[in-house]
This record gives structure tokens, C-alpha cells and sequence, in this order.
């Protein structure tokens, strides 16, 4: 008997001294989190691939912390340092929306973050703007989420589940007939995908019921405009845009889990909910930061047209880089005109 307590005694000990998980994290991980806490708080920055974080990674205005440089969590790399006065934390999502809403609820779940900044390249839908200019709206909207109509059924019709609450007409649709070319038949065309009903996202805000859902298509970021950043406008010395890039605030932008390079939806996006840019996260990050309640701002330049028709040719294979350079530029003078 007093052998086996002895025993007993020593697994104790081994497995105290262990790294033993805890839930998401063991416990030496969750005691160098609370160290890196202690050195809070931080402004998130959110970043989608890697030619969109290498610019900030490189620039002589990102001072990186020389004794914690970065910290590696569930796939993700956590990278720590200052941008003028404030702390940052800079992370990369990866492409979509899943990737976005993970690495974000990530970031605020580990980390004392007071906001977040998004930023990368982004499909154009509004033609009065250029490649190369960054876009501020002022409001994001996924517009992934649908009630696919059954063929037969019309604007008039009830969607199913719609009288629970589940769904709703209220913020439009998309009839595809309405973009057919087939004529072979008089009267007004039908196809038989019909119709998709752009639906709001379901959130669970932090400070609300548990369980007890609300509803969010529009998503509002935090309001700070400027106008005197410096973008570039040649690639090189023999590929430059027509005009100086600028930086401006713009209504509304979207987000789905799809590239748009269609001209006729391009186009359905900007005359039916006044879209400028077009992405694949960002509405993600900021649907994160409402049910968290951290203030959230994104910046995208605009990289290509969507579904071409710009004076200028090979849009987001030539420009993407440039793009995401000028998408850099804005997020750090964002940063360094924020209070310290």
C-alpha cells in the first residue's frame, strides 16, 4: 500500500511539471499569453495572404519586438511589435471567410486587443474609382449568405422558414433570369436557377442573451477619415496608372466566398446595394468584432475592376501588388494618427 501512494506521489509530481493541455491551451502557453497580456493593450492587424502582409512585414515603419518577435497558436502566427506609439499585433487569415472569422475570434480570444485594423486588395464594383485607390466604407455586408428559391416561386412568395425568423425578403434578391440572353421563346425569359434572397447573418453579441440570436447584414465600422496618404502609382518604370491614387471613405463594401470577376454581378452589386470594394473577409472580421464589441475598421485597395472593362489591361495580375502596397501605406498612417 505505501508503495503504490509512493508511486501515486510520483505521477503527481511528473504530470504538475508536465505541459498538460488545458482546454485550448496548456498551461505554459496560457502563462506566456498572460505575459504577453500584461504588456497590452494592442491593435490587431488583420491581413489575408501572405503578398498582402509581406509590404508591413518589410517596412522600416513596423519596429518588431526583439525579444518576442511572434507567437505560433493553431496554425497561426501571432507576430508582435510597434507601429509609431502603438502596440500591434499582426496576423495573416488566409483566403475567405471561415479562415477570417477563426483567426479573428482567435486574436481577441487570446490577446488584449482595444481594435482591429483589416486590410488588403479588393475587387472594384464602383467605376469612378481607379486601381491603386483605398477605400474606407463605411459599412460591410456578407453577401454569401442566401435563400435559394424553389423554380416557380416569386417575390411574392413566402421563403420556407421565413415565418419563424430564420429568413427574410426584406433585403432584396438576385433573379437570374433577369441576366438570361436566350430569346428563343416570346414573352419574358425564365431560367430555372430563379432566384437567390440575400439574407443577414446571425450574431451573438457578448453582452446579450446567450442563444437568443439578432440579426446583421449591414456592419458598421468605427468612423475616422483621412485623406493625405501617399500611394504609389507606377509598378514600375514603364507601368503606372492613370492618375494618383487617393484614399477615400465610401458607403458600403461587401464580402463573400467567392472571386468576383463577373461584370454583370460586379455591376448588380454596385446598382443594388452601392458597393465599391468587393473581398473575401473582411466582412467576417468585422461580424467578429460586433459580437465582441471591438471597434473595427477595414481598408482595402482596389486591385482590378470586377469582371474587367478598366483602361487598364491585366488589372489584379499586374496591380495586385502594387495594391497591396498602397493598402499598407493607408493602415500605417491609420495607426500612426491614432491616439497613443
Amino acid at each position: 500500500m505505501e508503495l503504490l501512494k509512493a508511486i501515486f506521489m510520483v505521477l503527481l509530481a511528473l504530470w504538475r511539471n508536465t505541459d498538460v493541455p488545458e482546454g485550448l491551451a496548456s498551461r505554459k502557453t496560457l502563462k506566456l499569453i498572460s505575459k504577453i497580456n500584461s504588456d497590452g493593450p494592442y491593435i490587431g492587424l488583420v491581413v489575408p495572404n501572405p503578398f498582402e502582409i509581406d509590404p508591413l512585414l518589410r517596412s522600416p515603419s513596423f519596429k518588431k519586438d526583439a525579444t518576442f518577435p511572434h507567437f505560433d497558436f493553431s496554425g497561426r502566427r501571432f507576430r508582435f511589435g510597434k507601429i509609431g506609439k502603438k502596440k500591434v499585433i499582426v496576423v495573416m487569415t488566409g483566403l475567405s471567410m471561415l479562415n477570417a472569422g477563426i483567426t479573428t475570434q482567435l486574436l481577441l480570444s487570446l490577446f488584449r486587443v482595444e481594435g482591429v485594423v483589416h486590410f488588403g486588395v479588393a475587387g472594384n464594383a464602383n467605376p469612378s474609382l481607379q486601381i491603386g485607390d483605398v477605400t474606407i466604407p463605411q459599412f460591410w455586408a456578407h453577401t454569401g449568405l442566401w435563400n435559394w428559391q424553389r423554380f416557380g416561386d416569386g417575390p411574392d412568395d413566402q421563403l420556407p422558414l421565413e415565418s419563424n425568423g430564420d429568413y427574410t425578403r426584406a433585403l432584396g434578391h438576385l433573379h437570374f433570369a433577369d441576366f438570361s440572353n436566350n430569346t428563343e421563346n416570346e414573352g419574358p425569359p425564365n431560367n430555372l436557377l430563379n432566384s437567390v434572397w440575400y439574407q443577414p447573418e446571425e450574431v451573438f453579441p457578448i453582452d446579450g442573451t446567450p442563444e437568443v440570436r439578432q440579426h446583421a447584414f449591414w456592419i458598421p465600422v468605427n468612423r475616422h477619415y483621412f485623406d493625405d496618404v501617399k500611394l504609389e502609382r507606377c509598378l514600375n518604370s514603364t507601368s503606372c496608372l492613370p492618375r494618383q491614387p487617393v484614399t477615400t471613405t465610401v458607403g458600403r463594401g461587401t464580402s463573400a466566398n467567392m472571386f468576383v470577376d463577373n461584370a454583370a454581378y460586379r455591376a448588380f452589386l454596385y446598382s443594388k446595394f452601392d458597393v465599391t470594394p468587393i473581398d473575401m473577409e473582411s466582412a467576417a472580421v468585422g461580424l467578429v468584432c460586433l459580437q465582441q464589441r471591438i471597434p473595427f475598421i477595414a481598408l482595402r485597395s482596389l486591385s482590378d475592376l470586377a469582371g474587367g472593362g478598366s483602361s487598364v489591361s491585366n488589372e489584379a495580375s499586374m496591380f495586385a501588388l502594387l495594391a497591396a502596397q498602397n493598402a499598407v501605406q493607408a493602415a500605417v498612417t491609420f495607426i500612426q494618427l491614432l491616439p497613443a
